[in-house]
């Protein structure tokens, strides 16, 4: 079992930006895919950004150019700098590990998932 521990959640007005974290418990980090996802309410999950084990990263097109998934293999860290935020961005922001092979913005692609960080942007 490995445990995702996410932080730097929290509200701003439009045009702001926040940076989230996630930190997962002993874990072959850098060998897995790691992702972010969001649920906006009423809304259905979705994928906001992953990456793979070399460092290639897709993104939604509602935040392409917005946002930018990176991750720190030394620290084991998994960040989502957020820019220029709207308010249709509000949601709860997951970070979550795959496996070490797919890597494709799919919930189904994914294992472990933290409890997940609220994220508001006021108009």
């Amino acid at each position: 079992q490995v445990e995702l521990v996410e932080s730097g959640g929290g509200s701003v007005q439009a045009g702001g930006s926040l940076r989230l974290s996630c930190v997962p418990s002993e874990y072959n980090f850098d060998r897995v895919c790691m992702g972010w996802f969001r649920q906006g309410p009423g809304e259905e999950r979705e994928a906001v950004a992953v990456t793979d084990i070399e460092g290639n990263s897709d993104y939604a097109d509602s935040v392409k150019g917005r946002f930018t998934i990176s991750r720190d293999n030394a620290k084991k860290i998994l960040y989502l700098q957020m820019n220029n935020l709207k308010p249709e961005d509000t949601a709860t922001y997951y970070c979550a590990t795959g496996g070490p092979y797919f890597c494709r913005p799919m919930m189904s692609d994914f294992h472990f998932w933290a409890q997940g960080t609220q994220v508001t942007v006021s108009p």
